[in-house]
């Protein structure tokens, strides 16, 4: 039997497991999630599966039987973020590429000309983002017309296009 270091009376599995392994699992999770917040989050929820076994005295290896939870955990936990879907509001997408806004603090005194600038954030664009923006920027084309020339779907030309324009706005404001 266990017992607590502030009280004379025996801990349960799971304050002992917590107290003895607490600062171990922490860094293993954060090895894993590179996250403070993550790790914490999953942290408490394999304490919580822990503390709602059955029985519990089953357990030989409560540090092996702890962390192996917990690498169940991460395991589900980036299998649904690598499913999780990426939405985005087509509406404002399309808006935004139709007129992008440009910057309050813009000025031409710095000498370099906008044509110039936007050869710069152009070629920093990959191949098909900087494809797609300039057939619908400067050709005029539609999406399905993009999408049938590029050989790709019309969602990837509107997820293309929506990205180009964000890198473009992000390269122009950090001048």
């Amino acid at each position: 039997m266990v017992w607590s270091r502030r009280s004379r009376q025996p801990m349960g599995f799971v304050e002992s497991a917590f107290e003895q392994y607490h600062a171990g699992l922490h860094r293993f999770l954060m090895r894993r999630l590179r996250s403070p917040h993550h790790a914490q989050d999953l942290a408490q929820e394999t304490y919580l599966r822990l503390l709602r076994m059955d029985r519990q005295e089953l357990v030989r290896k409560p540090q092996a039987y702890l962390y192996r939870i917990a690498s169940n955990l991460v395991y589900e936990f980036k299998l649904r973020e690598r499913n999780e879907p990426i939405s985005f509001d087509s509406e404002a997408a399309e808006q935004a590429v139709e007129s992008p806004a440009t910057p309050a603090t813009a000025d031409a005194s710095d000498g370099v000309s906008l044509h110039q600038q936007l050869e710069t954030v152009l070629g920093q664009l990959p191949p098909l983002y900087r494809a797609v923006f300039v057939l619908r920027k400067r050709d005029g084309m539609s999406y399905s017309e993009i999408a049938r020339t590029l050989d790709i779907s019309v969602h990837t030309v509107k997820k293309y296009l929506t990205r180009a324009v964000a890198q473009c706005r992000c390269a122009r404001w950090d001048r």
